[in-house]
């Protein structure tokens, strides 16, 4: 049988660890997908780079529409990224009868409804494994392993930059700003890393997990987006010392009201297996009704691991290629008519708990000011900390973790609290969940 021909649009560092790793274990590849898969045109600006780094073991070319409109070419890689170029490539590769593969979450989660039901009109795949998670294999995970499964909930850390900076704020005391620096020097974060640190990055890989888990249409611009860049070091101590670690999660649950859709810093207890996971690394806990949890950890980015789930995707089209479009497994894992209307719930309307720190005047009456405010609300309180004021000071912190509330409820508490004139400042609120 004839190999597949694959064209891959951008050879930059997924792009060149994707060509790397098909041509080291090309024998191993073929045998498990039956025939042989050979990037034959490969499209870049630099066609000296890429000449170079395909050792001319392939065509080159400077215009990625020659790729997409290639009548030899069966499946086209996009690896350019973004929202633009890549989608206008990706629909035209579908409008010409090509499968896709892509590591583009931005795109997927946002322009993937639009991408599928382009796809299936034209009885093509569309695959997606290394937009979420790098290597780990979440996506088959969702949309295969777990198919008997009522999916519940899911909580991901899913950006390995500002893991890594979280992890490094907690082990050396130091502020975001002096370890972003230091990410940045390392490489484990961008020049310009805003993506990653205010969590739309997260967000996008978010989205498109819980419309798979849920079976419902990609709706990134439904997400509750937080990052980190507010986050302070003393907030982090305060929570070690609470049995607490925060890390910035994405978070969708499944409810009777309809599905949470959010990311933001969350503390979780120290014991559960998602707060170890340290550096730059990814992991993933899933909850369904009849497994219970199961937990996803691996590498989230870099050439290789990254290109390990495209190599995935390029196997399974390879795979299914002659199958009956009818039999293939859905983008989305559910039918395409039997996709649900749940509603995304807005932020004032989600239920968890709460970390709440407050700078107040060191005298009596205050911390029953606060709790009485609290119990206006129907709040109850889980713990709390009150330190100490250093020599000569004045002021002093008080810590308080709350029972679960929906937001709105402790939104509404703080407006009062912050009105008392023993607070200084504002009151720092961060979500916490128990994940169990």
């Amino acid at each position: 049988m004839k190999p597949i021909k694959v064209g891959l649009l951008g050879i930059g560092t997924v792009g060149t660890g994707t060509f790397n790793v098909l041509k080291r274990n090309q024998e191993e590849i073929s045998r498990r997908a039956g025939r042989g898969i050979e990037i034959t045109m490969v499209a870049d600006l630099d066609t000296a780079r890429a000449t170079e780094l395909t050792q001319g073991l392939c065509k080159v070319v400077s215009d990625a529409n020659l790729v997409v409109s290639d009548p030899e070419i069966d499946i086209v890689i996009e690896l350019i990224g973004g929202y633009g170029i890549a989608k206008d490539l990706v629909l035209k590769a579908i409008s010409n009868g090509k499968h896709v593969v892509t590591a583009n979450k931005a795109l997927i989660a946002t322009h993937g409804n639009e991408i599928f039901k382009a796809a299936q009109e034209k009885g093509v795949m569309v695959a997606f494994e290394a937009a979420v998670a790098g290597g780990i294999p979440i996506i088959k995970a969702l949309r295969e392993g777990l198919t008997a499964n009522r999916i519940q909930w899911l909580a991901g850390i899913i950006n390995g930059t500002t893991n890594f900076i979280l992890s490094e704020m907690r082990d050396k005391g130091l502020d975001f700003g002096t370890v972003l620096k230091e990410a940045q020097r390392l490489g484990y974060a961008e020049a310009d890393p805003t993506f990653d640190i205010e969590g739309v990055d997260a967000a996008h890989k978010l989205t498109i997990m819980a419309s798979i888990a849920f079976g419902i249409p990609v709706q990134f611009d439904k997400a509750h987006v937080e990052g980190i860049t507010k986050l302070q070091a003393i907030d982090i101590r305060y929570a070690e010392q609470l049995g607490y670690r925060i890390k910035l999660l994405g978070i969708t649950r499944l409810t009777p009201k309809g599905i949470e859709l959010r990311v933001h810093p969350t503390l979780i207890p120290a014991s559960r297996l998602i707060a170890n996971v340290e550096g730059a690394m990814n992991a993933v806990v899933v909850h369904g009704d009849a497994i219970g949890e199961t937990l996803y950890y691996g590498k989230g980015a870099g050439a290789e691991p990254t290109a390990s789930a495209v190599i995935a995707d390029l196997v399974d089209i390879t795979r299914l290629a002659t199958a009956d479009p009818g039999q293939r497994v859905p983008h989305l894992a559910f039918q395409p008519d039997s996709m649900a209307t749940t509603p995304v719930l807005p932020m004032s309307e989600v239920t968890t708990s709460y970390y709440l720190r407050m700078h107040v005047a060191d005298q009596p009456g205050v911390l029953a000011d606060v709790t009485r405010i609290l119990a206006d609300s129907s709040i109850s309180i889980d713990a709390m900390l009150q330190k100490e004021p250093a020599s000569g000071e004045t002021h002093t912190d008080i810590i308080i973790l709350t029972h679960q509330t929906q937001e709105k409820n402790i939104d509404a508490a703080l407006l009062r609290i912050e009105a008392l004139s023993t607070l200084v400042g504002k009151v720092i609120k961060i979500r916490l969940e128990q994940l169990d």
